[in-house]
């Protein structure tokens, strides 16, 4: 009996089966697998709260028109945008990718901008507010545009490749993208420009994560490592308009938005182009007339009545249930998940609080695989571009959950912020700063402890 064979059988003996609930988003997951596995409705969602979601679901799938239009309930896009609809970007609710080399436009993917703050006033500012946006550009690079209009310019990305080398002499290529702006139609970027590429992340789950208390949140947080774990994961903090205060914030790649209501209205404004009451201003710079010039589809285009509906859908779309739990490679790849210290950020298992209004996403024992903090991770993955308290190196943690039903939803596993990854094994390869330390013992792993590894994450 070698030693890893000991390893599993004294921490199954510990841990009973090992396997945590095949049910990850608690009361809420659903069977459902294949394309459709992550549009489907908490499970536990009572029917007539199934229209609700129907509706949300509409507004979420269908294109928005240019107005102005006889459907004056979805005109209002651009002038300038990314995208005419959510599920463009988020497809079949699932992640976004990079452009092929072939594509024109890059679709699920964005490119955000600031300017990088070098005084001591800038740098509160984007504390306060996030970023310094780019004068001419705004804080996304909107590379669509209306007929006869110029979108603001072309997303190139170029790849560097990166090899990494397992102690079995095994050799990764990973690829680095280095990203530049082309055919710009508004002046020039700023000579401190800040660029950052952002897939579009999957769907599912959200309203559980929303759910989570601040109070759990800070929990988990240990901002100066003050238990010598080399782990010091921190809340990121953020301006949350509704209540024109400071919030923790839970969404988006840094943890940048505070709540599921304003990440939808910021997606609406930044990515399709529309106004609503939480972002009454069109997405034009000074530098952009377009916007004064062509006609709006409403004040506010995105009614309160249909960001309700949007946020209903958002917070109900349901995790599917794990797969292949009982399976003997799954297992060791759990064991060896948990040896290897990802569970530090990777958390299994929370409960989310009690919500009244929102029965069923109270009280919910879930396991997104996710601490919701940010986290130092290294150089490698770095865009120097911070967000509120975020810097530069700083990522929230990726829920897991669904990991492994990536390729059946969205036919591809590109995964991280700017899809560099190519499948599960280099996301992890790309893990530094606080996560070089579960890295390095990855990298000690041979073949069959990789493969094991690998199916249990697909597994989630």
């Amino acid at each position: 009996m070698n030693n890893l064979t000991l390893l599993l059988c004294g921490l199954l003996a510990t841990h009973g089966a090992f396997a945590f609930e095949a049910t990850s988003g608690g009361k809420t997951t659903v069977s459902k697998q294949g394309a459709n596995a992550f549009s489907m409705p908490a499970a536990n969602l009572p029917m007539l709260q199934k229209l609700d979601f129907s509706v949300g679901n509409s507004f979420f799938r269908n294109p928005w028109v240019e107005a102005p239009a006889s459907t004056d309930a979805r005109d209002g896009l651009g002038p300038l945008f990314n995208t005419n609809g959510c599920q463009n970007c988020h497809i079949k609710d699932g992640r976004g990718h990079p452009p092929d080399p072939k594509e024109k436009h890059a679709v699920s993917m964005l490119v955000r901008l600031s300017v990088e703050p070098l005084t001591e006033q800038e740098k509160q500012y984007v504390l306060h507010y996030g970023n310094i946006p780019e004068p001419n550009y705004g804080d996304q690079l909107q590379d669509f545009a209306l007929p006869g209009q110029k979108p603001e310019g072309v997303i190139d990305i170029h790849y560097q490749i990166v090899p990494i080398t397992f102690a079995d002499g095994t050799v990764i290529e990973l690829r680095k993208p280095n990203v530049s702006i082309s055919q710009l139609a508004y002046g020039p970027l700023s000579d401190r420009v800040q660029l950052s590429a952002r897939i579009a992340p999957q769907m599912i789950g959200l309203g559980l994560l929303e759910s989570i208390s601040d109070e759990t949140l800070l929990s988990f947080a240990d901002p100066n490592d003050d238990d010598k774990d080399g782990i010091s994961g921190r809340v990121n903090r953020v301006w949350d308009v509704q209540s024109q205060t400071k919030m923790i914030g839970r969404f988006g790649w840094k943890a940048g938005q505070p709540s599921l209501m304003q990440q939808n209205a910021a997606a609406f404004n930044g990515d399709i182009g529309l106004t609503s009451a939480l972002f009454p201003k069109e997405n034009c710079t000074d530098a952009q007339e377009i916007c004064r010039k062509l006609p709006s589809g409403g004040t506010p285009e995105v009614s309160d009545e249909i960001l309700k509906f949007v946020e209903f859908y958002t917070q109900h779309l349901a995790v599917p249930k794990r797969r292949n739990i009982d399976d003997p490679l799954v297992k060791q790849g759990q064991v060896l998940f948990e040896k290897t210290g990802c569970e530090s950020c990777h958390r299994v298992a929370m409960t989310t609080e009690k919500r009244a209004n929102l029965p069923a996403l109270s009280e919910q024992v879930i396991h997104p695989y996710s601490d919701l903090l940010l986290h130092d991770m290294g150089e490698g993955l770095a865009d120097h571009r911070g967000e509120f308290v975020a810097n530069g190196r700083e990522w929230r943690t990726a829920p897991l959950w669904g990991l492994g039903y990536t390729q059946e939803v969205n036919g591809h596993t590109f995964l991280l912020h700017d899809g560099r990854a190519r499948n599960v094994l280099e996301a992890v390869l790309w893990h530094g700063g606080e996560a070089e330390a579960a890295k390095q013992r990855v990298l000690q792993f041979n073949a069959a402890e990789r493969a094991a590894l690998v199916a249990f994450l697909n597994s989630l």
